[in-house]
């Protein structure tokens, strides 16, 4: 359990992107947002616009990326919104995107992901996919940029995690599902869990460079990342999608633009964020739980083991 007093803010689950940035000058930063077509990456990356940002669309899709930037810049008046190509699990177009990088880096939103894939897909490396997407790839895009995040003098790291990280810790013995069967949500759990310990391990290992890392388990958003269940679900699982008290996309991207750019979260670091407050830390939940977070994901030693053991996946 955590010593360090609860972060709290004024705002809540209903706040919106567009409340937590208001007033907030971001005139002279430069923020990377990634998979900003869709969902909360677009309203991320608008409300950092909003506030003066230059802002980088990193997406799979760079014609749609160039339709967001337009759309982007023709609704907040920010010229400066662009998109650049990053597939997140092919090493040579994170290599190609951070080398590309110049100058300093004030925020880093690592916000793409894909949920539960129904069948084991695994990369020419035979890294199974969702961590491979979710978790190395923004690993290995923040490592890239280390430097420029450092050169920010003040730089924030948002690392997106999920209430899914309940569904499994990070299983070190068997990351790739190479002699275990392989479960979606188990695998998307494992990736959300790592996410968080993300921020964990870059808040311990960059704070002398003035570096910030916080998850952020933005809520319940209906979006695309859903779509592998649309149709494949058990009774159960139709019921709790019903039940579910689904956060509007303005809603989601809120949590993500208060680490980003909030003045109050300024120097808060290492923790996990949700509903634009630090979420409790509790010894187990429930599967039907909406809040809180389990001990496993912010333990600082799961942290340092991951980032050793995804380093020598990088270099292998």
């Amino acid at each position: 359990m955590s010593t360090h007093e609860r972060f709290t803010t004024p705002f809540g689950f209903h706040s919106t992107a567009s409340e937590v940035i208001e007033g907030v000058d971001l005139t002279g930063k430069r923020a990377i947002v990634t998979g900003a077509t869709s969902g909360i990456g677009v309203e991320t990356a608008r409300a950092l616009a909003s506030a003066g940002a230059d802002v980088t669309l990193a997406v799979r899709n760079v014609e749609a990326g160039n339709r967001v930037a337009e759309e982007i810049a023709a609704k907040t008046g920010n010229s400066k919104v662009a998109a650049a190509p990053l597939q997140l699990a092919d090493r040579a177009s994170v290599t190609s995107f951070t080398g590309a990088w110049q100058g300093p880096l004030h925020i880093l939103v690592n916000n793409a992901g894909i949920m539960a894939l129904p069948e084991l897909h695994r990369t020419p490396e035979g890294w199974e996919l969702q961590f491979a997407t979710n978790y190395l790839g923004h690993f290995n895009l923040a490592l890239g940029l280390h430097q420029a995040l450092a050169a920010a003098d003040g730089a924030r790291l948002v690392s997106l995690t999920s209430l899914g990280h309940l569904f499994s810790p990070v299983d070190f013995d068997d990351i790739n599902f190479e002699r275990r069967p392989y479960e979606e949500w188990t695998a998307y759990g494992q990736s959300k869990t790592a996410n968080a310990l993300l921020a964990v391990g870059a808040a311990k290992r960059w704070a002398d460079d003035g570096v910030t890392a916080n998850a952020v388990m933005p809520g319940g958003i209906r979006t695309g990342l859903q779509r592998h269940q649309e149709g494949g679900m058990t009774p159960e699982t139709e019921e709790a999608f019903a039940s579910f008290n689904w956060k509007t996309v303005e809603e989601g991207a809120a949590t993500s633009v208060l680490a980003a750019a909030s003045p109050l979260s300024e120097g808060v670091t290492g923790r996990y964020l949700e509903d634009c407050n630090e979420a409790e830390v509790k010894p187990a939940l429930a599967p039907s739980a909406t809040s809180g977070v389990l001990p496993y994901a912010l333990d600082a030693d799961s942290a340092a083991q991951l980032w050793d053991i995804a380093t020598k996946m990088l270099r292998a």
